[in-house]
């Protein structure tokens, strides 16, 4: 299981320091949640964060965009050192050419969807993409409740990709915690994110132990 700890709720005034208790764990990924107040109600953090996080970040950078017009700003974070880099399906007209923009970059290209999208709207393209990120909370703001119904969801996708002998792996954002987590494992998501749930507690590093260990 791959662990990509979320920091769009952190205190940004110690946020040097999370970024390097996140170097110390077990921790596989670094999530970055960038928002636009467009496509979903809120605002997260640009380029001029993201190019102090990725100064110091060890980890694999995972960024995860929730903004209007993706394929306008591929460049821009490959640049920053993203090694995955996932887009909305609901924010893309034209799909198919943004993850394949993604790929040429030379990133690995995932597909979100909202809680309300069903898994069979990627048919025709899942055998294109590295990674699902599928939302177990409605996009835009940390700390919400975890949507029951998404590991159904997260079954229905994996039945998916087992039927077309795929490696395309499942990763599930939004109220994960070590209930929810395993929920989510046992339903065959490969890739967990979790903020809140980290962060909150006194002891950060044995949460995120706590949490590779399901």
């Amino acid at each position: 299981m791959i662990l990509a700890p979320s920091i769009l709720t952190v205190d940004f005034l110690r946020l040097g320091e999370i970024i390097e208790i996140i170097n110390r764990s077990e921790a596989d990924w670094l999530h970055l949640d960038v928002m636009d107040g467009v496509f979903v109600p809120n605002l997260s953090f640009g380029f001029p964060i993201l190019k102090q996080v990725a100064k110091i970040a060890a980890k694999p950078m995972d960024a995860h965009l929730m903004i209007v017009e993706p394929q306008k700003f591929i460049t821009q974070f490959r640049d920053l050192g993203v090694r995955f880099l996932s887009v909305h399906y609901e924010a893309c007209t034209h799909l198919h050419g943004v993850v394949l923009k993604i790929k040429e970059a030379g990133m690995g290209a995932g597909v979100v969807l909202n809680p309300h999208t069903p898994v069979e709207v990627l048919t025709d393209i899942i055998d294109e993409l590295d990674y699902v990120l599928i939302m177990s909370v409605n996009p835009g703001f940390g700390g919400q409740r975890f949507i029951p119904r998404t590991v159904d969801k997260v079954k229905r996708l994996k039945a998916m990709i087992d039927q077309r002998k795929l490696q395309t792996l499942i990763e599930v954002d939004g109220g994960i915690n070590l209930e929810t987590g395993k929920q989510m494992i046992d339903a065959g998501a490969d890739i967990l994110v979790a903020g809140n749930s980290i962060f909150k507690t006194s002891n950060p590093i044995e949460m995120m132990r706590k949490m590779k260990e399901l």
